[in-house]
């Protein structure tokens, strides 16, 4: 049976004592308001991980790394690899974000990289795929979810794609205001999980949980996470305020 999960992608936001202070009041709110039914995961960055791995309750919370690197180790100034990553305590990592994609120009090819890096020291990719507007006004979306599946992580062994999560976030409503509609994101997330049953088998797809990303907040959380093929939200901004995070991981 698939988990329902919340994470919340701190992206590039609070400096280090801040952190603390969030991940504390989220970890409180955690072991006072809400359900075991829920996976948590906080996103925040690199030189917080360590620090959050000695707040956080490891038996409701894990800890994820918002990108790595796609080499081993070596000479690659200001990168951070996947070792390093797991040596904090972190059990996930997010790759393929639609703003490393568009800023950092990452393509499937270096994404299907970091996902190998990730898998190698045992930590959890979630792999974000999603369409820009002018993508979903010009009919592409599924051509190009579909070309981020099967270029991005087609190629793995299904023994470690049991543990991979995918994120679908629609990159026009990523810190827009607008946000899929639920059947907008059920249609997408049944798409995807079509596409895996076609690689990997009904048993994979059934048991994949795929996330939605964009402009997910406590307002329409109840509403996304209803639909059938919705198992959850990579959460961005509402994920910076620890009562809204903890209204969406409540609106299962």
């Amino acid at each position: 049976m698939r988990k329902n999960i919340v994470a919340g992608n701190w992206k590039m936001n609070k400096n280090l004592n801040e952190g603390i202070e969030l991940a504390k009041e989220v970890n409180k709110l955690v072991n006072q308001n809400v359900h075991n039914n829920v996976e948590i995961i906080l996103a925040p960055p690199f030189i917080h991980l360590t620090e959050i791995n000695k707040i956080i309750d490891k038996k409701r919370i894990n800890l994820a790394a918002q990108n790595c690197s796609r080499y081993k180790n070596g000479a690659y100034t200001g990168e951070i690899s996947a070792e390093m990553i797991a040596s904090t305590g972190a059990t996930h990592v997010i790759v393929g974000h639609s703003e490393r994609r568009e800023y950092q120009r990452e393509d499937n090819p270096k994404i299907y990289q970091k996902i190998l890096r990730a898998i190698e020291n045992n930590l959890c990719p979630i792999f974000c795929c999603g369409e820009k507007l002018a993508e979903r006004e010009a009919g592409n979306h599924f051509n190009v979810i579909e070309e981020q599946m099967i270029e991005g992580v087609s190629n793995i062994s299904s023994e470690n794609f049991k543990n991979l999560i995918i994120a679908y976030e629609p990159v026009w409503a990523i810190g827009t205001g607008l946000n899929a509609t639920p059947e907008q994101a059920q249609e997408i997330h049944n798409y995807i999980r079509n596409l895996i049953n076609d690689r990997y088998g009904e048993d994979i797809s059934d048991n994949t949980t795929i996330l939605y990303g964009g402009s997910c907040k406590p307002s329409n959380a109840r509403e996304l996470f209803a639909k059938p093929d919705v198992d959850g939200g990579l959460i961005g901004g509402a994920s910076l305020i620890a009562q809204d995070f903890i209204d969406i991981i409540n609106s299962f």
